[in-house]
C-alpha cells in the first residue's frame, strides 16, 4: 500500500512514542501532526480530532482512508501491512513472550500513570504532588519488577528484550523508562531493563523517536 502514513502525535505521549519507534524501525516514511495534550485544555478534545479518535487520545494513524487508534493495534497493523522488517518474532512461543512484555507495559503500567489519570488525581480528587508521585512510582516499580523477572525467565542475554534485534517489547519499554526518569524513579533494581535501554538509546530509530527530538517538543 503506497498511501501516505500520517501520525497524529504528541512529543511526550509514551503511546505515540511507541509508534514513532516502530515506524522508524521499519524504515517507513510518515508525516506528523502535533496534537497538544495540555495547551488550551487539550487539543485532543477539539471536535475535528474527536471525530478521528473518539477516545480523544494520541496516537492516531491515518493510512489512506483508514484511521487507526491504540498504539498496540497500530504497531501490529504496520507489522502485517509492511512485513519487511518484523517487530514480532517468527516463532509462536517467542511472539507470545514479546506480547507479554509489551502488554505488561501498555496494559498494566501505562494506563494507571498516563496524563489523564494524573490530571484526575491532582484535579477533581485534589491529590497533592507528593502522594501523586508515590502513586506513579508504586505502579511503575510493581510493573518493572515483573518485567525484570520475565527477562530473567526468558533467558535474556542479548542486546534487546528478546535477542539481537528490537521488537514490539522494546518499542514499549523505552518510552516507559523515559517517563520513569521524569518522575525520578530509581531504576537501580532493574539491571536487565537498564541494559536493554542503554542499547536502544544508541539505535538511530530510537534516537529519532526520542521525545526531545520532536518538532513540537517544549512548544
Amino acid at each position: 500500500m503506497s498511501a501516505e502514513l500520517l501520525l497524529y502525535d504528541y512529543w511526550r505521549s509514551s503511546a505515540a512514542y511507541r509508534v514513532r519507534i516502530a515506524l522508524n524501525l521499519k524504515g517507513l516514511e510518515y508525516r506528523q501532526l502535533s496534537v497538544h495534550l495540555v495547551r488550551g485544555g487539550g487539543e485532543q478534545r477539539q471536535a475535528a480530532y474527536s471525530a478521528l479518535n473518539p477516545q480523544q487520545l494520541v496516537p492516531t494513524l491515518l493510512h489512506g482512508e483508514l484511521a487507526l487508534t491504540q498504539s498496540m493495534s497500530i504497531i501490529e497493523y504496520l507489522d502485517e501491512v509492511f512485513p519487511g522488517i518484523p517487530l514480532l518474532p517468527s516463532d509462536a512461543h517467542a511472539r507470545a513472550q514479546c506480547r507479554t512484555l509489551a502488554q505488561l507495559i501498555a496494559c498494566e503500567i501505562h494506563p494507571l500513570n498516563n496524563l489523564r489519570v494524573l490530571q484526575y488525581l491532582s484535579g477533581p480528587l485534589g491529590v497533592e504532588d507528593t502522594p501523586k508521585a508515590e502513586w506513579y512510582q508504586h505502579w511503575l516499580h510493581q510493573g518493572f519488577a515483573a518485567f525484570e523477572a520475565l527477562l530473567v525467565r526468558y533467558g535474556h542475554t542479548r542486546d534487546y528484550c528478546l535477542g539481537m534485534q528490537p521488537t514490539l517489547a522494546d518499542c514499549c519499554l523505552l518510552p516507559q523508562v523515559y517517563n520513569a526518569r521524569r518522575f525520578d524513579c530509581d531504576l537501580t533494581p532493574y539491571p536487565l531493563i537498564r541494559q536493554v535501554v542503554q542499547t536502544s538509546e544508541q539505535h538511530p530509530a530510537f534516537i529519532r523517536a526520542y521525545p526531545d527530538n520532536q518538532a513540537d517538543a517544549n512548544v
